[in-house]
């Protein structure tokens, strides 16, 4: 065990350096979470750093301490008055958009790895419920990389867009979650189906919308009638009880990622007593989530397996990009008024971040057979979503003259 001394000094450096990478994030556009990421690799076994980390159910409970504060930070940010307006078509891309991807691309991972693996390059092949595994794993968009990238680039975007895209990103998290461990579990166990699917995910969302909503309320309310003697203490309050939003919904197996979105969408909307110092408060602990988060998340990540997989994971994560996040888009928002040029960016904005590497966790802490190769694949197509659509992300809106002039 390493002292507690070069523990801090270790940790130190690591979030000072990502803090200052953040500075380079805005001034060139370059996606912070693709620096972490890279600060985590060159910190890691195989990088300048040395330290060596696989300890996966870790980064799991990281990830996932880690997706409760973000989530909640970016609900607090989310104007009522803007979602409403597209709350249909955003609840709409978060599920059946979700579930489409997941198929669109788990059949396409289905016949892809199948065919190299008949050029002995390294693949078995694998069945068509992994293919979905995969797909399930990658078919959400990032809340934290999307949220980032519209703060740290200024972007405002014509029209609903913006709303929109961020609802879509902060509430799609359940559904991956739901069919990435069902799936799992029918890989494992084989008795789950997918009519049990379904009637998990109804329950999942309807405990997660009741307790966020309720949690929500009963922070607010507290707010406005507990007189605190010191002011610092209302952040430790709204913390506290974020955490037992989170649990309560998950306890009652409802989602908690929902649950927590939900009641900073209500907490954005009301006023309480100190809820700026509330709201900056989350903010720095929203970031400091994303650092720790991208930076344990990299250390997992062996460099030098990453060749081997590097064909096939270049060409899902282009049938990702230009083929099955477009068609979800397209089918879901098929009876909306959106235009060509408004689709099209909704479907170049499906950022791949954290949460596919946290959810690629899942196979290898079930011991299933391809587990590796899937973790592997899943931030392979992760760092070519964030390279690729991170970087012409505010481009390509002015392009399509989508993006407001200021």
């Amino acid at each position: 065990m390493m002292p507690l001394e070069y523990i801090s000094i270790v940790a130190g450096f690591l979030l000072l350096a990502s803090a200052i990478a953040t500075k380079l994030s805005s001034k060139f556009g370059v996606p912070g979470l693709l620096l972490f990421l890279l600060i985590g690799m060159l910190a890691g076994s195989e990088g300048l750093g040395g330290i060596y980390f696989e300890d996966y159910s870790l980064a799991k409970t990281v990830g996932d301490v880690a997706l409760i504060f973000i989530l909640f930070s970016g609900g607090i940010d989310t104007k009522w008055d803007n979602i409403r307006p597209v709350l249909g078509q955003g609840l709409i891309l978060s599920t059946v958009g979700v579930a489409l991807t997941m198929f669109f691309l788990g059949s396409f991972a289905w016949f892809i790895l199948g065919s190299f693996s008949s050029f002995n390059v390294g693949f078995d092949g694998i069945d068509w419920v992994e293919g979905l595994l995969l797909g399930a794993i990658v078919s959400s968009t990032d809340a934290a990389a999307v949220f980032s990238i519209f703060k740290s680039s200024n972007l405002s975007l014509k029209g609903n867009l913006q709303p929109l895209l961020e609802l879509e990103s902060g509430s799609n998290d359940p559904m991956a979650v739901l069919l990435t461990t069902t799936l799992v579990g029918m890989l494992k166990t084989a008795n789950s189906s997918f009519v049990e699917l379904g009637i998990t995910l109804i329950c999942q969302i309807g405990v997660g919308i009741l307790v966020g909503y309720g949690a929500g309320r009963l922070i607010i309310w507290r707010m406005n009638h507990w007189a605190l003697d010191t002011k610092g203490l209302y952040p430790v309050i709204s913390l506290a009880q974020l955490l037992l939003t989170y649990g309560v919904a998950t306890v009652f197996k409802g989602n908690g990622f929902l649950a927590v979105y939900l009641t900073g969408i209500v907490l954005g909307n009301h006023k309480f007593p100190y809820k700026e110092t509330i709201v900056d408060f989350h903010e720095g602990i929203s970031w400091l989530m994303q650092i720790t988060m991208f930076l344990v998340l990299g250390l997992l990540v062996f460099p030098s397996q990453l060749p081997t997989i590097a064909p096939v994971a270049v060409i899902i994560a282009l049938f990702l990009m230009f083929v099955a996040r477009p068609l979800s888009v397209l089918v879901g928002l098929a009876l909306t008024k959106y235009n060509p040029p408004e689709k099209l960016f909704i479907s170049w904005v499906g950022l791949r971040g954290a949460v596919p590497i946290i959810l690629a966790i899942a196979p290898i802490t079930a011991g299933l057979t391809d587990a590796q190769t899937i973790f592997n694949l899943v931030f392979f197509i992760v760092l070519i979503s964030v390279s690729i659509q991170g970087f012409t992300l505010v481009s390509t809106a002015r392009w399509l003259k989508l993006a407001k002039e200021t």
